[in-house]
């Protein structure tokens, strides 16, 4: 299972990178007419068994958009996202240069969310709650993040990380090539419609 899922990532990431070349040209314009900033944005991430890699994404928030250097959770209408970035976030096309960590093996198409070291989950009464103190976190760590998921799919963007861990550790005991193919094809369904940032059901 763990061979035939390493040698799709390539397959596919290599045919995806070859195929979207247009898209990116499309996109890097967008973000360059609107404000001049970068067009990538290089942020950390925790992989496999804590591993920390640097994903790639097209940047979809203003210059600074974290100049006091603490990981800032975006919420709906966040101010910081620029216009062409709430277009691509939307669509989740800002993660479209993800398809490299993925060809390099710092990412899977299908797994959970790879998370930002020390990130934490702002809460009620604006309590601020450590990722690795949420039940479940350790265990995702054993499999490689992954660009969509099961909790990525079925789950809107606010609920809560600790529904999202369950949700990633029953992808751990389930994983199978069907449900990954399942999951990518609904990803593609929610990309379709723009659903990706939508706080209510995206199915």
């Amino acid at each position: 299972m763990r061979t035939a899922k390493r040698l799709f990532d390539i397959v596919v990431s290599t045919m995806g990178l070859i195929f979207s070349i247009p898209i990116w040209f499309m996109i890097a314009i967008g973000i360059k007419l609107e404000d001049g900033g970068p067009i990538f944005y290089f942020q950390d991430r925790v992989g496999k068994n804590g591993r920390i890699f640097k994903v790639i994404k097209f940047r979809s928030m203003i210059v600074d958009a974290e100049k006091e250097g603490v990981p800032l959770q975006a919420v709906e209408n966040d101010p910081r996202v620029t216009k062409i970035g709430r277009i691509l976030r939307k669509m989740a096309m800002d993660e479209l240069p993800q398809l490299i960590n993925i060809l390099k093996g710092d990412m899977s198409f299908v797994g959970p969310r790879a998370l930002r070291p020390e990130e934490k989950e702002v809460r009620g009464g604006n309590i601020s709650v450590p990722m690795k103190e949420i039940p479940g976190y350790r265990k995702r760590l054993t499999v490689t993040p992954g660009l969509t998921g099961l909790a990525q799919v079925y789950l809107p963007a606010d609920a809560p990380r600790r529904k999202k861990f369950r949700y990633d550790n029953l992808y751990i005991k389930k994983q199978s090539f069907f449900l990954d193919m399942k999951l990518i094809v609904l990803s593609f369904w929610i990309t379709f419609r723009g659903k990706w940032e939508v706080q209510g059901k995206k199915l």
